[in-house]
């Protein structure tokens, strides 16, 4: 089982109650729409190469924010992970590890994303 496919049987087990439409798996992503109208886009190429980004909702105009690893921003305290703000600043990602499980990840990022989309109340690291 791919790591995408994984990711889905996991949301279905431990979030499906957040889950405003089925989940979306593709052939390189999961997509997901939450009750609060958050949609994620999930993207794993390897356990620390994955791409995490949202909108706020489903208006083309909602914030848009994401975490990603590309190899930019060595100066962060968690690089090569990073989270991209809605206001344009990159700041030290407060919630996935390249270490961790993805699906921990996930689950870090769901928690977070159920209570403040913006991640406004996050500790920014």
């Amino acid at each position: 089982m791919d790591t995408h496919s994984s990711l889905l049987a996991f949301v279905e087990q431990a979030f499906s109650a957040h889950l405003a439409t089925p989940a979306q798996l593709t052939q390189d992503a999961l997509t997901l729409t939450l009750n609060n109208g958050v949609v994620l886009a999930i993207r794993y190429a390897a356990h620390d190469a994955y791409s995490l980004r949202w909108r706020t909702s489903i208006e083309a105009d909602a914030p848009e924010l994401g975490i990603d690893t590309a190899p930019t921003h060595s100066e962060l305290s968690t690089y090569p992970n990073h989270l991209h703000l809605a206001d344009g600043r990159v700041i030290a990602d407060p919630l996935t590890k390249v270490t961790a499980t993805a699906e921990d990840n996930l689950a870090a990022v769901l928690r977070a994303l159920l209570v403040d989309p913006l991640l406004s109340e996050v500790p920014h690291v």
